[in-house]
């Protein structure tokens, strides 16, 4: 790897707003591929975790940028661990959801995060997805994807998934939930959740997961064409 540089390893960022289906689909496509897979919402929701924990008050910025610095945490096949306790299901709720939004909008948290994230990319290649991969973490990324889909179908997908897991949810309050924390992401001050310019719009509402993960293997494949030209 050190020979050919690590800007030559294949990157895919899949970036969009909460519940849009986007790491379902970044998985997906990883697994394809034969590609490492990094979820990065799940590193916040490690932090705010710990956080919770500990006491960290969430807007303690400066002793959340020290949690981030210091998390032992270890990505093992689909399973996450935090000081060697599995934590893959406690990451996923509500709570820890909405303080991960609140504390990426911290530029020392997310300073903190920033080389933990890019030592994922490692041959032959990886798929990544959260809110700033393709602007910020890998802005040469080969493909860059901002995924999306409806506030309502946003909500119900969500619903579904906590309800699968034998959690109580409601879908009203999901869907408020889901639009505060569009407006948080996006109007942060810190890498604010946005489509670039050289992202391709992915618009998930009426798609299916297989029909969403089959475009983005044909705009990978479309980008390996143009590279070997």
């Amino acid at each position: 790897m050190e020979s050919m540089g690590l800007n030559r390893v294949p990157v895919i960022t899949i970036d969009g707003p909460s519940a849009s289906g986007k790491g379902t689909v970044a998985h997906l496509v990883a697994k394809e591929l034969g590609f490492h897979y990094l979820d990065s919402g799940a590193l916040y929701r490690l932090v705010a975790l710990k956080a919770l924990q500990s006491g960290v008050m969430s807007t303690d910025e400066k002793k959340l940028a020290l949690v981030a610095i210091n998390l032992d945490v270890v990505f093992r096949d689909e399973e996450i661990y935090l000081e060697k306790k599995q934590v893959t299901e406690k990451i996923r709720t509500e709570e820890c959801g909405n303080m991960a939004s609140q504390l990426a909008s911290y530029p020392a948290v997310r300073e903190a995060l920033i080389s933990r994230q890019r030592a994922f990319r490692k041959l032959p290649g990886l798929v990544t997805d959260g809110r700033d991969m393709g602007s910020v973490i890998f802005p040469d990324a080969l493909l860059k994807i901002f995924l999306t889909a409806s506030p309502e179908v946003r909500a119900q997908r969500r619903y579904k998934q906590l309800i699968e897991k034998g959690l109580n949810a409601n879908i009203a309050e999901l869907q408020k939930d889901i639009q505060e924390r569009d407006a948080r992401d996006s109007k942060r001050g810190v890498a604010p959740l946005q489509k670039n310019a050289d992202a391709r719009l992915l618009d998930t509402t009426s798609l299916s997961i297989l029909q969403a993960q089959n475009r983005v293997l044909e705009w990978f494949r479309e980008c390996c064409a143009d590279e070997s030209v």
